[in-house]
């Protein structure tokens, strides 16, 4: 086999296309990875849309990368072929930038993005630098796994991080592609878990998911109904919509924190004195390194954690984005390549 197939963006806002490409070996410090299943983020509006600058096209998206090792360059170590791999938002870092040489890899200055810096998952084959891969445990599936590598790591990650403890109230702010999988680790980690969403289509879906309380946000004051539970130690915001982090920030106890994951280009209207009397604050977190992705996929396999999704053949990558984007998907789109 010399070529591969790959769904590329031609240019910013043209459509997928369908394309032969020529099977590269990997370089020094590369592996080339058997694509299995790729999951279809919301940011991979990217690179289809055209929202990053300086991608080079045409380019293929997907950073939620399932698959097996099928060759490795010079200099790769431990990792071998036929290992089952995962690759995620974090695609490689430089080594050498301030946050680098402090450790904090997930910030590095140079960091790349698989569909971004690089070709990714919407495809066959992908080649990425060693440092992005991370093990996929034996109990996941590809379909499985490849979601966990983009939503389930930034969930997982920022309520581990978060300075919440066994037995806190933690509120997970939308029941989406990541919110449904953050009820299911604030359950698992032992959190009072609270699923906050829009009407009360999804309340059944949540409580299913471990969700201890429902909170209804068009029919209810979401800060006065935690307070009512006792104040939250964390909030996870995982929705697109500031204002609905704004009206939330008030239901925090006092030194409780807001971590924000749902990505938005719009401004929070939050007040100072709304965050200085009780020494609440409100936060970022940034998904995590391949290790992190490690962490998150063993974890879900430990705890039987599994997101929800659509699967769609490769050649339909145009149909499985456009159904992410419309929201109605429930509630990650994978795309399979049947490898």
């Amino acid at each position: 086999m010399t070529t591969s197939r790959a769904m590329q963006a031609p240019g910013p806002g043209a459509p997928l296309e369908l394309v032969e490409r020529e099977l590269r070996e990997p370089g020094r410090g590369e592996v080339r990875v058997r694509v299995e299943a790729c999951g279809v983020c919301h940011s991979d509006a990217f690179t289809i849309e055209g929202g990053m600058p300086g991608i080079e096209y045409p380019r293929v998206p997907g950073h939620e990368i399932a698959g097996t090792i099928e060759a490795v360059g010079e200099g790769v170590e431990p990792w071998q072929e036929g290992q089952r791999v995962g690759v995620g938002w974090f695609g490689g870092h430089c080594g050498h930038c301030d946050p680098c040489r402090r450790g904090d890899l997930i910030s590095c200055v140079n960091g790349r993005v698989p569909g971004i810096a690089y070709d990714g998952g919407y495809a066959d084959h992908v080649v990425v630098p060693q440092s992005a891969l991370a093990s996929i445990p034996d109990e996941l599936s590809a379909e499985d796994a490849a979601p966990l590598l983009c939503a389930g790591i930034t969930t997982f990650n920022a309520l581990r991080e978060s300075g919440a403890r066994a037995g806190d109230l933690v509120a997970i702010l939308g029941i989406g592609g990541l919110g449904h999988l953050g009820v299911q680790y604030a359950r698992n980690m032992g959190f009072e878990t609270v699923a906050i969403a829009r009407g009360t289509e999804k309340e059944q879906r949540a409580r299913d998911l471990g969700a201890h309380h429902y909170i209804d946000s068009t029919a209810t004051d979401v800060a006065e109904a935690l307070q009512e539970l006792g104040g939250a130690q964390t909030i996870l915001a995982t929705v697109t919509a500031p204002d609905a982090m704004s009206a939330a920030v008030g239901g925090l106890r006092p030194r409780g924190r807001m971590v924000v994951v749902g990505a938005s280009a719009d401004p929070m209207q939050i007040p100072p004195f709304a965050l200085i009397p009780g020494s609440t604050g409100v936060l970022g977190h940034a998904s995590g390194t391949s290790k992190d992705s490690e962490d998150t996929m063993r974890f879900s396999a430990l705890q039987d954690v599994r997101p929800t999704i659509e699967t769609y053949p490769l050649e339909q990558a145009a149909e499985g984005y456009a159904r992410m984007m419309s929201g109605d998907a429930r509630f990650r789109v994978v795309l399979t390549t049947g490898a």
